[in-house]
């Protein structure tokens, strides 16, 4: 088992509750086990916000849900490209990544599956891997975008882990309609991949590199 301790790491979200559910587990962890933990969520979306809340609605929610899981404030980084429009601005979205890998310097780095058929997702996917190739790299998971997704490597959760990742996914009030933002969906993905590995819960990454 591999270890992760006091330890820079980086979560990358296209948007922002990607991180929350990709591996809102595995971050709360990580800061229990002393790491500086990072996240940046490039689009909050407000072209597809329901019209019933303010555009801005997300970046409220998406504080919230960090300050849940434990991230610092100043550990949050957020980003207003267009959803739906990163495949045309790789290159500006490769020089922010750049610029966050220069301030931040971390050795661990979650980006989406490049397998991910969202086209932002995509996008974060593979500049992600282009700026962080010689790092510590994970993809996480989000099955409802992945048509395949190697289980390669499982960080195992606590009950305590699990109900930090479900409280930051209920700060995105403004997405409760989704399917995939009910705790029992939540809480049975994450039971599936414990059971896969012989614990009571988990969440699952595909190894991209690793150096031990």
């Amino acid at each position: 088992m591999i270890e992760i301790k006091n330890t820079r790491v980086l979560v990358l979200a296209p948007h922002t509750d990607d991180a929350e559910l990709g591996c809102g587990g595995t971050i709360a962890k990580l800061l229990d086990q002393g790491n500086e933990v990072h996240c940046a969520a490039f689009s909050a979306c407000q072209q597809s916000v329901r019209p019933e809340f303010p555009p801005d609605i997300l970046i409220r929610e998406v504080r919230e849900a960090s300050s849940l899981l434990g991230i610092p404030e100043q550990n949050l980084h957020l980003f207003d490209y267009e959803v739906r429009t990163f495949n045309f601005r790789r290159q500006d979205i490769l020089d922010t990544i750049l610029t966050l890998k220069k301030k931040i310097d971390p050795q661990v780095v979650f980006i989406p599956s490049v397998n991910d058929v969202h086209q932002d997702h995509y996008t974060i996917a593979q500049e992600g891997l282009r700026a962080f190739k010689l790092c510590i790299l994970f993809s996480y998971e989000l099955p409802w975008n992945n048509l395949t997704f190697q289980s390669t490597s499982f960080s195992i959760l606590s009950e305590a882990h699990l109900e930090r990742k479900i409280a930051a996914i209920k700060a995105y009030k403004s997405q409760s309609h989704r399917a995939y933002m009910t705790d029992e969906f939540i809480r049975g993905w994450a039971h599936m991949r414990g059971v896969q590995i012989q614990e009571r819960y988990a969440e699952c990454f595909e190894m991209v590199r690793m150096k031990f």
